[in-house]
């Protein structure tokens, strides 16, 4: 009976240290995911690009708050490179969606599709069950499918994967604004 106890409490704590949320000062484990033009997107490798990733979570593609706090850093591009930025979108939705959304706003950075939640759930981003809306796009009526509503929150990551900010009351339409002011005080 003891041997059991046992190891029941080394799977559960086995189990726990792995599903465990990365925190400030931790190195993100590498994910990758599909981009918007269905093109497989790695951590490591895109760490790289700059001297600070961006990781911002949104619930949904079409929706008012997620639309103005892509258009924010659509508009931030160069205040981002000037600080050393680049900047990742990622959201429930599926890549087919993030493409339509980054064609209908010019977005001019990547967006990932994470349909089961599985990088919100390695940075601790709460989520739930996935949903279908509709929107016009282009003249027509179309429904929208994504797979998980992951919440709003934000991260950076330095270019050797360590977490150095997390905000978890994100306010959409300043998102851009708040991260760039940040990265301007490193």
């Amino acid at each position: 009976m003891k041997k059991t106890a046992l190891t029941w409490i080394i799977i559960s704590v086995t189990f726990l240290m792995s599903s465990a949320q990365v925190k400030l000062g931790d190195k993100v484990p590498n994910f990758n995911a599909v981009n918007q033009d269905g093109e497989d997107w790695v951590l490591k490798k895109n760490l790289k690009e700059s001297d600070y990733l961006v990781v911002y979570f949104y619930p949904a593609a079409f929706t008012g708050g997620c639309t103005a706090q892509a258009c924010s850093y659509r508009d931030q591009k160069t205040e981002l490179a000037r600080v050393g930025a680049s900047v990742v979108g990622i959201s429930g939705d599926k890549p087919e969606t993030l493409k339509l959304f980054a064609e209908e706003h010019n977005l001019n950075f990547t967006l990932l599709a994470d349909e089961e939640a599985e990088i919100a759930t390695i940075f601790g981003v709460p989520h739930g069950e996935g949903s279908t809306i509709q929107r016009e796009i282009k003249g027509k009526t179309v429904d929208l499918v994504k797979g998980a509503t992951i919440q709003r929150w934000t991260f950076i990551l330095d270019d050797k994967g360590t977490l150095i900010y997390k905000d978890a009351e994100v306010n959409a339409a300043e998102d851009g604004n708040k991260v760039v002011e940040f990265l301007s005080t490193l």
